[in-house]
């Protein structure tokens, strides 16, 4: 009689710890790899050294290791919980403003723009997370703190704040941005003061973090919307579940097949070296590695997320 097939989401089958003390130790052994996004001159001076992985489990079990503590600038990591933001504030007609293809192209292309009048592939190309930005502004009467404490919320971390290091140095080289948001300004898709839709991305982008806070801060997409420490409803299940399918479409700019392809995760991107995922109904995690691909993702983070899902058989797929 053959035995029923064993459930991968079974995390008792697992011994997480030993799990990620192996991905910690083989990440270590290729470090050195990769470059830091120094075009962004704050960023630059951030050690390539440092790895941190962290998980929690839907019933708030939260397993860490390496610099799994120490905070970074999140960057386009933020573009999730913006998007949350975005579609409780107006719903489905945020995509009347936004489109929700990959965009085949790096993230802060202008090329898309002009052949499609001013409406951004996705929610998580700068161009898309700016009208994302502006109806925040539109919608929130303090959209700064309704962020904040949104971040603080979902993390549990009343310390979460703004890296004025990181915000000043975005600001002055942020020329590409500032063309982006006049660009689509001019196609009449960003309402707000051009100056405070960038500042607001700015600050999304400036936040510090760690690998425990932005899991614990992503447990809702892995639980069909619902924090589940307070067990308060962040947002629909439906919403929840086309939050995670952008992710795993979109989220890791160009490299969005190939990321599916080897890790098999909704994931978002960022910059900063994290990389923020989700395992439905399982889990939420997160890896930070400074050190970048060619395409702006964390080059040791993807693979410290490939081998966890070969490991535990934790894929979508």
């Amino acid at each position: 009689m053959r035995k029923p097939p064993q459930n991968p989401h079974d995390l008792s089958r697992h011994d997480l710890p030993d799990i990620l003390g192996t991905i910690d130790e083989e990440v270590r052994q290729r470090f050195g790899e990769g470059e830091v996004a120094d075009y962004i001159p704050a960023l630059a001076c951030v050690p390539k050294e440092r790895f941190g992985m962290a998980l929690v489990t839907l019933d708030g079990e939260v397993h860490a290791v390496g610099d799994a503590r120490e905070p970074f600038s999140i960057q386009s990591i933020s573009k999730v919980h913006t998007l949350t933001l975005g579609l409780e504030a107006v719903g489905d007609d945020l995509w009347k403003r936004l489109g929700r293809e990959p965009s085949g192209d790096p993230f802060n292309s202008l090329i898309q723009l002009e052949h499609e009048k001013g409406i951004p592939r996705n929610p998580f190309i700068n161009a898309g997370a700016m009208v994302v930005a502006d109806v925040i502004l539109s919608h929130y009467d303090q959209p700064e703190g309704a962020l904040l404490h949104f971040m603080r919320g979902r993390s549990g971390n009343p310390e979460v704040g703004r890296d004025d290091e990181i915000w000043e140095s975005e600001r002055r080289s942020g020329y590409r941005n500032v063309a982006l948001a006049n660009f689509i300004r001019s196609f009449d898709n960003i309402e707000n003061d051009v100056d405070a839709v960038l500042d607001f991305y700015y600050l999304q982008c400036a936040l510090r973090m760690n690998c425990v806070d932005l899991a614990r801060s992503a447990q809702f997409l892995a639980a069909d919307g619902r924090c589940q420490a307070s067990g308060k409803r962040v947002t629909s299940e439906e919403q929840a579940t086309r939050i995670n399918a952008i992710m795993l479409t979109c989220g890791t700019y160009d490299a969005a097949g190939d990321f599916a392809f080897h890790v098999g995760l909704p994931a978002k991107s960022g910059v900063g070296g994290g990389i923020l995922a989700v395992v439905p109904s399982v889990m939420s995690l997160c890896v930070w590695s400074p050190a970048l691909d060619e395409k702006g993702n964390s080059l040791l983070g993807g693979y410290a997320l490939h081998r966890f899902t070969r490991m535990t058989g934790l894929s979508v797929f």
